[in-house]
């Protein structure tokens, strides 16, 4: 195991370390880089090996899952050397723990170059949690990661996850608990569940991981025309995902309608996974579902981490690291984040400097391409500490810093009407500070804009009244006439 990593954050995209993850379905490799808070993939490929397939038939692992996740494995070592990544976490988890033959395969991965960790049962689920709290600050509630070979529940609260336990439901096995009496599986879950000594009150917030998962998430998404396409921090409330679970527990795989994104065989098990989540629902009686594509994975990379980097808000920190290298500084996001805030108001201010930073982002790139990369980078890119509602008056803001305040009817399932609004007065401010500024932090200096009564009063110093031409009038009306306001402007 590599040593634990204790540096400040970076806005490096250099591959700096990387994970592999044995798991029970797949073998997988991912580089990351970026900040330390915000971790950038920069590389990331799985092999489908299947190594819990044989576990769970004859209790070890088959020769053909094992050729092929240690040829996946050797691909994987001579990539790191080639990329120059020295610091590599394996972990393996449930096939490589349940099989006879387990420790023969780990010494033969271990030969490669690399040093396995084989995680017990409660540190998996442990370690799956912290993943999911990085994701996802102050959460509370329970985690459930459901991987090929086995499924962890875990409860989280306080910034702390406790009370891990590891049952044997991963997806490998699922066909075989449900093919005998699909109408006793939910009362078998409940009872693997009980017998595990594992409990939690009604009420919670069920937080899920997993492929399996996620290809639920984006069958639920597809199904309600959802305006974005990433199931991360996606949520559903329980009485809509329990009746969208028991519609897919009840077809086959071959009648489940094809998915962007998502593979033919993660198609044919997506009716066992939502047999499961039916089965966990009415088990756990959460009040919602919260989908995370952080887990474990990043739960060891989080493992470790200085208290001060992981107190830092993920979503400011992943902003200002892609927005730097669009050639947007922390300082400029800062300096037109402050001088728009007497217009804009204080509310949201992590979500507000996010906006800014990505707006002076996009006004880097060519003039035909910016509506098209607000809504591509606020609904579509991966960023850590964003609901829904943040995403949709991300993309508001980022339309109105090109002059677009028309939004599709879709988008007012993610947020309510008057956060869009707020939020294109965000957009509308940092246009028309960057028109009449040119981004000079001298003549942010040398200026305000504020509301004066019913005014929106832009005040210059004489030296550079200069700056004000038709199209910062422009702007200023149109910024105004958002906020109800009149608008003025003087040098004094």
């Amino acid at each position: 195991m590599s040593e634990p990593h204790r540096g400040a954050a970076t806005d490096d995209l250099a591959p700096a370390r990387a994970i592999i993850d044995l798991g029970s379905n797949t073998v997988r490799l991912v580089i990351y880089g970026g900040p330390d808070r915000a971790p950038v993939v920069l590389h990331n490929e799985k092999v489908t090996a299947r190594l819990g397939k044989g576990v769970a038939e004859s209790g070890r692992l088959s020769k053909k899952a094992s050729a092929s996740a240690l040829a996946a494995l050797a691909r994987y070592r001579c990539l790191l050397d080639l990329k120059g990544v020295s610091r590599v976490d394996v972990v393996a988890t449930a096939a490589a723990r349940d099989a006879a033959d387990g420790p023969e395969f780990l010494a033969q991965v271990a030969a490669l170059g690399f040093s396995p960790r084989l995680l017990a049962g409660e540190e998996e689920a442990l370690t799956s949690a912290t993943g999911v709290l990085a994701a996802f600050p102050g959460a509370a509630g329970v985690v459930a990661d459901l991987g090929g070979g086995s499924l962890e529940l875990v409860d989280i609260a306080g910034g702390q996850a406790s009370h891990g336990v590891s049952l044997p439901l991963g997806t490998l096995r699922l066909a075989a608990l449900r093919a005998g009496n699909p109408a006793a599986f939910a009362n078998r879950i409940g009872g693997m569940i009980g017998d595990s000594g594992w409990t939690t009150g009604p009420g919670a917030t069920l937080y899920l991981v997993g492929g399996s998962l996620r290809a639920f998430a984006r069958a639920a998404m597809q199904q309600m025309a959802w305006p974005a396409d990433d199931p991360h921090g996606f949520e559903l409330p329980a009485d809509k995902a329990l009746a969208m679970a028991r519609n897919l527990a009840g077809k086959s795989g071959s009648d489940v309608a094809p998915i962007p994104g998502i593979s033919a065989a993660r198609l044919a098990s997506l009716p066992d996974a939502a047999a499961l989540l039916l089965a966990l629902i009415r088990a756990l009686a959460p009040s919602r579902l919260v989908f995370s594509s952080w887990g474990l994975r990043e739960g060891v990379l989080f493992t470790g981490l200085d208290p001060e980097v992981d107190a830092l808000d993920p979503l400011a920190e992943g902003v200002a690291a892609f927005a730097a290298h669009q050639g947007c500084t922390r300082e400029a996001a800062r300096a037109v984040t402050g001088w728009t805030g007497a217009v804009t108001g204080a509310g949201d201010a992590t979500l507000r400097h996010a906006a800014t930073a990505l707006s002076l982002a996009a006004a880097a790139v060519e003039p035909n391409l910016r509506a098209e990369l607000a809504v591509a980078w606020a609904l579509r890119k991966r960023w850590i500490g964003i609901d829904a509602r943040g995403r949709a008056m991300l993309a508001a803001a980022l339309l109105a810093n090109t002059g677009a305040l028309d939004l599709t009817k879709s988008w007012r399932q993610l947020a309510p009407a008057a956060d869009l609004a707020a939020a294109q007065a965000w957009g509308l401010a940092v246009r028309l500070c960057r028109r009449f500024s040119g981004g000079s932090p001298a003549a942010l200096a040398a200026s305000s804009v504020a509301h004066d009564g019913g005014v929106l009063r832009l005040t210059v110093t004489p030296a550079i009244a200069a700056l004000v031409n038709e199209g910062v009038e422009r702007d200023l009306k149109a910024l105004a006439q958002h906020l109800g306001l009149k608008p003025v402007w003087e040098a004094a």
